[in-house]
């Protein structure tokens, strides 16, 4: 029941930062850049250190490392490439395609990239559900530490979710209202990953390492290549640090353990 309440009262938390577009309002567009490179920073360093300190040694303990974690692992990243892949396909990366979105501009309505958008932010949310609602059923402490991985990566997602919403076509008001019905996603997924438990009681050998190679891949994929971006000797001194102190945060957490 304990591990219930958590779940739910976590995946709140994560998807009431889908409203974090309001305290982007009020900042420039330079400065919140500055700042957002820097979230990026910590979230890689947390999301690995999340990976390797918490949820693989969790995975491991059980039965080892076998061939079925190593499965589970590389799953979670092929997962985590397709639906970015088909996102990709669908609508152009606000970081990679500047081109395509000119294109988008002159030929064609805006809306369909926005909506398209959504539905991956959707299922991107649905998923961190699971993930968060799997490692709570495990132990409240390795909940607790997903759980604040999880939101260390959606602060800056979010961030430029709602940018690209706002790019899209759509009012602020409705892109925060929108962008908030897509982080409830993540209620949905956790609540599901509780019901699925009763079912299968061995669900969370699956989930954790799963969770491990999403992670794994967001970190990798999506966040060190927009930290190579920097090419200033310093700022990316300081961003190895910062990320080091995402690390370092994580493993302070395994104390409540």
């Amino acid at each position: 029941m304990q591990a219930i309440i958590y779940s739910i009262l976590s995946v709140i938390v994560v998807s009431l930062i889908s409203l974090i577009g309001l305290a982007s309002i009020s900042i420039k567009e330079d400065r919140l850049r500055k700042i957002l490179i820097y979230l990026v920073s910590f979230s890689a360093g947390a999301l690995l250190a999340d990976a390797f300190i918490h949820l693989l040694p969790e995975a491991v303990e059980e039965t080892g490392f076998t061939l079925q974690i190593s499965i589970y692992i590389l799953l979670g990243i092929g997962l985590s490439f397709v639906m970015e892949k088909i996102i990709h396909w669908h609508h152009c990366h606000h970081t990679h395609s500047h081109e395509c979105l000119e294109e988008h501009h002159h030929h064609v309505s805006v809306a369909p990239f926005a909506k398209m958008n959504l539905i991956g932010d959707t299922v991107h949310n649905f998923i961190d559900g699971l993930i968060i609602g799997g490692s709570y059923l495990v132990s409240i402490p390795l909940g607790l530490a997903t759980t604040f991985a999880v939101i260390l990566h959606e602060i800056p997602q979010e961030i430029g979710d709602f940018g690209i919403l706002l790019h899209g076509g759509y009012s602020r008001k409705k892109a925060l209202i929108l962008n908030f019905i897509t982080g409830l996603t993540a209620v949905l997924g956790a609540i599901i990953a509780i019901l699925v438990s009763g079912f299968i009681p061995h669900i969370t050998t699956f989930l954790i390492p799963f969770a491990a190679g999403s992670f794994i891949y967001i970190a990798g994929s999506d966040l060190v290549p927009e930290l190579h971006k920097e090419t200033n000797a310093k700022k990316s001194a300081l961003q190895l640090l910062i990320s080091i102190l995402g690390v370092v945060v994580m493993m302070a957490l395994l104390l409540l353990e």
